[in-house]
């Protein structure tokens, strides 16, 4: 297989919608495949940076007034198993646009010729939304969650020492985490074109809607506290409010102009 053709749209031909079960399993192995290959190279990559990377994830403790020596190694293996973690996430973040086109290529040969044209646009919008969250998470959110959870331990009479491989799951889960909630505009969006949601349904399921988002948010957030819980959930759901406006939009400009009379 060439390089180029790992990143060639594959045509909708007569027998493609004809495809037994099987072969439908084999282009979704391969499509797998690719995306697993693409993560591991951008995740030996990054690994290759691991001392930029943990500099990098430190600056939201420095942010908040910390001192670095507030982070204790305690395992042996802290320093290997904490790099390929954080080469993990990292390798997620480079490659994310790439892993975006790899899943979109699965599925294009089910799509209409304006739909493929609208999909590369999309995954560039859908690459935005989640290096805004996780700049938003990194720069201004981060900060501020550790520099709370720093004061209100010393308000305890306790003294903050904290262990590496906790420090950095955080960051990390919390940064990327942030920047996945960001990319929920473009899920409903997605929905809304493909006819799965409309701007009545989702009015209607706003409160139901609610509850999922604080849930999803409750599963992404690295720790169980409340602050966090909002901080990840009150984003999400007011993208959330977003998307009905946009469908609304969406929905309005979609039908056709009754004439006056």
């Amino acid at each position: 297989m060439k390089v180029r053709d790992l990143f060639k749209f594959r045509e909708a031909s007569d027998a493609e919608t004809a495809k037994p079960f099987l072969e439908h399993l084999e282009d979704l192995r391969w499509t797998v495949v690719k995306m697993a290959i693409t993560l591991f190279l951008a995740m030996i990559i990054c690994f290759a940076f691991r001392a930029t990377l943990t500099a990098i994830m430190q600056r939201p403790l420095v942010g908040a007034g910390q001192d670095i020596q507030t982070l204790q190694s305690l395992g042996i293996t802290d320093s290997l198993t904490i790099s390929f973690n954080l080469a993990f996430y990292a390798g997620m973040v480079v490659s994310f646009p790439l892993l975006l086109y790899f899943a979109a290529e699965f599925v294009l040969p089910a799509l209409t010729a304006v739909e493929k044209r609208l999909m590369l646009p999309a995954i560039a919008v859908s690459f935005l939304l989640f290096l805004s969250g996780v700049f938003a998470c990194y720069f201004w959110l981060l900060p501020q969650t550790i520099s709370f959870f720093f004061r209100d331990a010393q308000s305890m009479g306790w003294r903050p020492m904290w262990t590496v491989r906790e420090y950095y799951s955080f960051v990390t889960r919390f940064t990327v985490g942030f920047g996945l909630a960001f990319e929920l505009p473009v899920v409903v969006l997605a929905l809304v074109r493909f006819g799965l949601l409309t701007y009545l349904f989702m009015r209607r399921t706003r409160p139901y809607a609610v509850v999922v988002i604080f849930l999803l948010a409750a599963v992404i957030t690295p720790t169980p506290d409340m602050l966090t819980l909002l901080a990840m959930g009150m984003p999400m759901y007011l993208l959330y409010e977003s998307c009905i406006w946009i469908a609304w939009f969406m929905d309005r400009k979609s039908r056709p102009r009754q004439l006056p009379g």
